[in-house]
């Protein structure tokens, strides 16, 4: 691994407004990590500091302040991980199809990117250090 969780976190936070380049699986999976640790603490402190209903968990005003200022760096990354699959921006929207539409996200977040350039920009993963010599 070439970087450390934060610095994936940090990349993903500092390309919040970027919709149009690519992001490798690390940086999208380190933020969702990020995401997932929010989300709870956020619920946890809605119900023990707030006296939230735990009958309602996500109305809490921690975890709707949470998700307000994380849901466009999510979103950011989630689209540039599809842009990484040569995919457009647009499959997004398929997280909105109940049932199915989180588990097809699972499956393009999963993937790994087309090797090379695509029409969203040069290819996330560094060349390895030593490539393997084909003899034809």
């Amino acid at each position: 691994m070439d970087r450390t969780p934060i610095e994936w976190i940090l990349t993903a936070l500092q390309r919040t407004l970027d919709f149009k380049s690519r992001s490798r699986r690390a940086e999208y999976w380190w933020f969702t990590l990020l995401w997932l640790v929010v989300a709870v603490c956020a619920l946890a402190a809605d119900f023990a500091l707030l006296g939230h209903d735990p009958l309602r968990p996500f109305t809490g005003t921690v975890f709707l302040l949470a998700s307000a200022v994380l849901v466009v760096p999510f979103v950011a990354v989630s689209i540039r991980r599809l842009h990484d699959q040569n995919l457009s921006g647009w499959y997004y929207l398929f997280v909105f199809v109940p049932y199915i539409g989180g588990l097809v996200m699972l499956w393009w977040m999963t993937r790994p990117g087309t090797p090379g350039d695509n029409r969203f920009g040069p290819d996330p993963l560094p060349p390895p250090n030593n490539p393997t010599i084909y003899y034809g």
